[in-house]
């Protein structure tokens, strides 16, 4: 898909979607850069952040923003959205269904499409409630 739309691919590119394809859950940009300079030491956070920048825009990656915290990126597929804590920083992922409802709502009452890859909640989880 890189190449048919005119990129390269090369060993950092490849290193940035084998770690987004290996991560269990979505990760920061200092997260993918750490783990891409366990191959290619060279590489900074902004050539992570301009192959993020393309793969987006080929629709293979997203970005969410998740509270108060930076971004994270996952690749794109099942549309979701997420639950996150203000005390411990966990992410529960939910299904985008969940937001049919007010996604129509603000559809209807303001004509305003909803992007459901950057639904986040923020709250506090059922495990820091407890404490």
């Amino acid at each position: 898909m890189i190449r048919s739309h005119g990129g390269r691919v090369t060993a950092v590119k490849r290193a940035v979607l084998n770690t987004l394809i290996s991560a269990p859950q979505h990760l920061s940009v200092e997260t993918l850069t750490g783990s891409v300079q366990q191959v290619a030491p060279d590489t900074s956070a902004s050539t992570v952040y301009r192959i993020l920048e393309e793969l987006e825009g080929l629709g293979i990656v997203v970005h969410s923003h998740l509270g108060h915290t930076a971004a994270v990126y996952h690749l794109s597929g099942l549309v979701h959205g997420h639950l996150s804590c203000v005390r411990c920083a966990e992410t529960i992922e939910i299904p985008a269904s969940f937001f049919s409802t007010i996604a129509d709502r603000v559809s209807g009452d303001y004509g305003f499409t909803l992007d459901e890859h950057h639904l986040a909640l923020s709250g506090t989880c059922a495990r820091c409630q407890g404490r």
